[in-house]
């Protein structure tokens, strides 16, 4: 029997997922991870996504308050294996700690872009046209 193949995270790389977010992010409130651009910067961790293996970990982030968001990935990234070993403790059940990369979370710009759509004068105007004849 073949296994299906599909693009979508099993409920196991959602829960581990879940759990090294809270994990990287307990790391990083206690100002474990000695970088001045990271010590001063508020950074929202809005998703962790786990390879099918569990070994690697891709956290997606939100430098709070920054304009360069490269600078603080950047950042992150070069503290990555000092921050995974900072992550044992909480995710000690886990065989294997992933590797963690840090990508920059452009979800909420897109957010942005589709509410500024939604509320743009060409949207409300067709909204607010008698759109009934689909309902008779």
């Amino acid at each position: 029997m073949a296994r299906a193949t599909t693009s979508a995270p099993s409920q196991r790389m959602l829960r581990v997922g879940e759990q090294v977010r809270a994990a990287l992010t307990q790391v990083l409130q206690r100002g474990e991870v000695r970088d001045p651009l990271l010590e001063k910067t508020v950074i929202s961790i809005s998703e962790v996504r786990m390879s099918p293996d569990l070994k690697h970990a891709t956290a997606y982030v939100t430098p709070l308050g920054v304009k360069d968001h490269d600078a603080v990935i950047e950042a992150l990234n070069r503290n990555a294996k000092f921050i995974r070993g900072r992550l044992g403790p909480q995710l000690r059940q886990m065989k294997y700690m992933p590797d963690v990369r840090f990508r920059d979370d452009t979800s909420f710009d897109n957010y942005k872009k589709i509410d500024e759509l939604l509320r743009s004068p060409e949207v409300a105007r067709d909204l607010s046209a008698d759109g009934g004849d689909d309902d008779k």
